[in-house]
């Protein structure tokens, strides 16, 4: 049995609900890959590259964690890297539906790759990429919500958006 794990997501940008659940299965899996999809059909704020350099800033003094990107499926990827888990973080029930038929879809493609759901800190449910995008476009205070080096990231991004205005 492999001991490593795979937390995939757009992660654009990564959220301190991402952090959070990052750090509780690093006490689970003695090695993680946080891999950020590339998906084609999802307009981004922020290019693949920037997003693995904002994780990597933002884990940079976790031992045991990866940060890497992948396109294709996450079921390939995962067996190129060697995972038998995948981790998933749930907000709320309306997270649950999506994230249980990508869970059996995943499982019939590779029967050896178990979902590994975690519940979100209750202090981060509320808190989603999108929310903080727009918060942040609106200059709302998103401090506390995602790390120091994505909110330097995202402020500079607005301040870009906000010129061309």
């Amino acid at each position: 049995m492999s001991s490593l794990a795979i937390y995939p997501g757009s992660f654009d940008p990564v959220t301190c609900g991402h952090m959070d659940l990052v750090h509780r299965a690093r006490k689970i899996f003695p090695r993680l890959v946080v891999a950020v999809a590339i998906n084609i059909k999802k307009q981004s704020m922020f290019t693949v590259e920037e997003r693995v350099e904002m994780l990597r800033g933002a884990l940079k003094d976790m031992d045991g964690v990866e940060v890497d990107s992948f396109s294709g499926l996450l079921v390939d990827y995962a067996q190129k890297k060697g995972a038998t888990i995948i981790i998933r973080g749930l907000r709320a029930l309306s997270d649950f539906e999506n994230e249980f038929q990508m869970a059996h879809m995943n499982r019939r493609l590779a029967p050896n790759l178990e979902t590994f759901f975690m519940m979100t800190s209750q202090e981060h449910f509320y808190v989603s990429s999108q929310t903080v995008k727009e918060v942040a476009h609106f200059n709302g205070d998103i401090s506390g919500l995602v790390p120091d080096v994505v909110l330097e990231r995202l402020r500079e991004k607005n301040s870009n958006f906000q010129s061309m205005e």
